[in-house]
């Protein structure tokens, strides 16, 4: 007998919002406030590798290296306008503290339109709902300022969680909140491997979002692939009852 569908997990940054402009102009917005002039293409070369380089170094916020989001960020930031020729350190610690904080005012992002309707609908067949996304703590105040908090039960961010997607752990941890097996539990992002595969490693109905057409991958059942956060109610309804 199959086992009904009771909850489902999801993903946040560019599954139910993004980021309204590049980083590269808000960083120099930022940067424009404190009299500086910069281009907003070199700024995002600049946060682009100051990323990958932060991130390889000090994976998931280097929480298991004593770091936390905070100053994670902080120093990425900071990386990012040196390599912009900013030198003042006064100057790299007043922009960066103030982006870090920025980024939970609703004016940086933009709910996709399909967002809240779809949430609404999943509440409304009876599922709970929840949050596993590999972001940092701020992702609370991002939700509750872009009117999405109150559809969750919970949030599991990976800074919290000190562990990421792909890892079956962070997994594991959202399944021992809602109480029921993974083949209860439904998980939807857009991310192919953090979550449709690593959400299928564990047992959950995994679902990817593709809302630019871009996943090609052969193993990818048709069913499984949503070009739309609408295509998401009916699919979970064949599994609900």
């Amino acid at each position: 007998m199959r086992a009904p569908l009771r909850w489902v997990l999801w993903d946040v940054k560019d599954t139910l919002l993004k980021v309204r402009a590049s980083v590269g102009e808000q960083y120099c917005k930022e940067a424009k406030r404190v009299g500086l002039n910069l281009n907003p293409v070199e700024v995002e070369a600049a946060f682009l590798k100051a990323y990958r380089h932060n991130s390889s170094r000090s994976p998931n916020y280097g929480i298991s290296q004593g770091l936390d989001g905070r100053s994670w960020w902080i120093r990425v930031v900071r990386d990012t306008f040196s390599q912009c020729r900013v030198q003042d350190p006064a100057l790299l610690n007043a922009m960066a503290h103030n982006l870090y904080y920025s980024f939970c005012d609703a004016e940086n992002w933009e709910v996709f339109p399909d967002s809240k309707k779809t949430l609404e609908r999943c509440s409304s067949l009876g599922l709970e709902l929840g949050v596993v996304s590999n972001f940092d703590n701020r992702l609370k105040e991002i939700l509750r300022v872009c009117g999405l908090l109150s559809h969750f039960s919970f949030l599991i961010t990976s800074e919290k969680a000190g562990i990421a997607k792909p890892s079956p752990a962070i997994f594991e941890q959202a399944l021992q909140i809602c109480g029921v097996p993974a083949a209860n539990v439904a998980h939807i992002g857009d991310h192919y491997l953090n979550d449709y595969l690593a959400s299928r490693s564990v047992g959950l109905h995994g679902f990817l979002l593709d809302r630019d057409n871009k996943h090609k991958h052969p193993d990818l059942p048709a069913e499984h692939r949503l070009s739309s956060l609408e295509e998401l109610p009916s699919q979970l309804q064949q599994h609900i009852n």
